[in-house]
Formats: structure tokens, C-alpha cells, sequence
């Protein structure tokens, strides 16, 4: 059981009613409170949630039409992500509780005092390093338009501008990162025909593939909801369509594909998590076509081409800067 649902289930009495689990981890908590249902912005967890208490989840950037009488919110790594979440639930609760879980090191009392534009807010406990608040919102906000809280910006690229559009809680959320940048270099020479932007984030490597490859059919894959919807955004302002996907991993993707390209997540919440790329580099060679190969970028101190070569053929460093590297792996036909 996570630890902020063990928290959750010490108060056990004050959520026995119709109450929304936003973020809500893949453990019991839902087997333990019936009456509750989830809302889950992760399609990995949301899956898994999915299976075991089928029809009790929702995915999206929304806390969908269903009403609820309270919610708790499990706390994101990102602070803007934060805010537009408690926004979304206060506006649903005039008069109604709102609780705030998460663990400390991910700056739990930091957040506690946004709950202070709803009203008076309370700690009810604190266990298992984590720390579990509570506000009646007596003032709720408007419903947040999220498509308002967007961040956008302009590249430069060889074959024209590209507008990219960002949403809180996404990966470098309003900047280019310099993985991205470095990689953004190197897309020449791929491979024709189906290409897949793994871990699309705000769709910067997937716009840009389709951009520079108009005939190839593009994807986008990632397990975030909110990178999703940044990805919508980014290909709308640019004019571009691609397929988008919600996926856990490499497993959701397309097979017979030209190319994977990627600059791969490495964070769930606030733990350092290698498993999705390592998946990646392990599985690629089941989607790529014969003669299809595999471009990503990251940071050089990472062992990925041993695991790569392993996996799926001789591994070259096509550039390094910055503290990152390009590596191309082409499957053997």
C-alpha cells in the first residue's frame, strides 16, 4: 500500500462517502473505500486501476461530469500542476471538503498553503512521512480553463518555426530542454515510413518528425494525460495530425515502425524511475521494423549502450553535448 494511502485510511471514517480520488495511486485505496471512485491523469496507473476495480476510474485533464460530495487530491510533482488541480476540485465542492495528501519531501506544507484561497485549512495528520490536510471551501474559484494556463514558445528549426504549447505538470513546461534541442539536430536520414515520438511530453520531437516527414504517419506516446493534451495543442498550432497515445510504455506502440524516436521520461512523481526507457530499449527491436532503428537522447553518465546493443544492434554516438549524447540503433534485417 502507498504510504499516503495508509495515511488516508488512518481518517478512514471521514471518507466513507461519494468521494473522488484525484491522482490516486495503483494500490488498495479503492478496495478499501467503496464508495469511492478515481481519477487518474497516468495511463499506466490507470490501467492497472482499471483491471481490478473495473468502471471506478477516469482518465483524462478533467474531473470528468460524475459528482462527488468530497475529493482528495494526491499530490504532483509540479507546483502549477498543483494549483490548476485544486482549482478543478475546489470548484466542484462550494461548502464541501477538499483534502491535500502527499509526502514531505515532495513539499507537502508548501502546497497545504495553497488551500488557503478556499479557506481555513487544517492538518489532520502526519505518518509514514507524509502529511494528510484538510479545507471546507468557503470561497471556490471558477472552473480553470486549462487551454489559459498554457505556455508557449517558438523554435527555429531548418525547414520552419515551430510553435510548441506546454501545460503545467509537463516535462519542461514552457522551454525547450537542451535533450531535446541536441536531438532536435539530428533527425535526418530516418528510415521511410511509420515513426513513434516516445514520451512525446508537449509533442516538440513528434511535430518536428512530422514537419520534416510529411508522407510518414507519426505517434505520439505517453503516459501522461496532460502531455497528451500539450501534444493536441502544439501539432493544432502548427497545422500538423498525428496519432496520439496513451500508454504505460513501449508496449502500447504501434509495430512494423521505421523509427522510435525519444527523449525518454526518467522521473515518476518525485522518485528518480529508469524503468520506462529501460523497457524501451529492451522492447524496441518487437516494434521496429527489419532495417528500422532506434534515435534517443540521454544524459551521457547513463549505460545505455550496452543495454542497447544487447537488445538491438551496435549502438553509435551520432553527437554529445551539454551532458547529453545521441545514440542511433538500427534492427538487423
Amino acid at each position: 500500500m502507498d504510504p499516503r494511502s495508509e495515511v488516508l485510511l488512518r481518517q478512514a471514517e471521514l471518507f466513507g462517502g461519494d468521494l473522488l480520488l484525484a491522482g490516486l495511486p495503483a494500490d488498495d485505496l479503492l478496495g478499501q473505500l467503496p464508495a469511492a471512485h478515481g481519477w487518474s491523469w497516468h495511463a499506466g496507473e490507470h490501467a492497472a486501476l482499471t483491471a481490478r476495480f473495473a468502471g471506478r476510474c477516469q482518465f483524462g485533464v478533467a474531473p470528468g461530469e460524475r459528482p462527488f460530495a468530497a475529493a482528495v487530491l494526491f499530490l504532483p510533482k509540479s507546483a502549477e500542476l498543483t494549483r490548476y488541480l485544486l482549482d478543478a476540485l475546489a470548484a466542484r465542492l462550494p461548502g464541501a471538503d477538499l483534502y491535500l495528501v502527499g509526502e514531505k519531501r515532495g513539499g507537502i506544507e508548501s502546497a497545504a498553503r495553497q488551500l488557503q484561497a478556499f479557506g481555513q485549512p487544517r492538518k489532520l495528520d502526519s505518518a509514514r512521512h507524509c502529511q494528510l490536510w484538510q479545507v471546507t471551501v468557503e470561497q471556490a474559484p471558477p472552473p480553470p480553463v486549462l487551454e489559459e494556463l498554457a505556455q508557449r514558445y517558438r523554435l527555429e528549426l531548418d525547414d520552419g518555426a515551430l510553435e510548441v504549447v506546454s501545460l503545467p505538470g509537463v516535462f519542461s513546461h514552457g522551454r525547450l530542454d537542451r535533450g531535446s534541442a541536441l536531438l532536435l539536430e539530428h533527425l535526418d536520414g530516418l528510415p521511410p515510413g511509420d515513426l513513434l515520438d516516445f514520451g512525446c511530453g508537449a509533442g516538440v520531437l513528434g511535430a518536428a518528425l512530422k514537419r520534416r516527414y510529411p508522407q510518414s504517419r507519426v505517434s505520439l506516446l505517453d503516459v501522461d494525460a496532460f502531455a497528451l493534451a500539450s501534444s493536441r495543442l502544439t501539432l493544432a498550432a502548427n497545422g500538423l495530425e498525428a496519432e496520439l497515445i496513451a500508454g504505460g510504455g513501449i508496449q502500447a506502440a504501434p509495430g512494423e515502425l521505421a523509427a522510435i524516436v525519444s527523449n525518454p521520461p526518467f522521473h515518476q512523481g518525485v522518485h528518480t524511475d529508469y524503468q520506462a526507457t529501460e523497457t524501451l530499449l529492451r522492447e524496441a527491436a518487437r516494434h521496429l521494423r527489419p532495417g528500422g532503428e532506434l534515435r534517443l537522447v540521454a544524459n551521457s553518465f547513463l549505460k545505455y549502450p550496452p543495454l542497447i546493443e544487447r537488445h538491438l544492434g551496435p549502438c553509435q554516438v551520432l553527437a554529445e553535448a551539454h551532458g547529453f549524447r545521441v545514440y542511433r540503433a538500427g534492427r538487423e534485417r
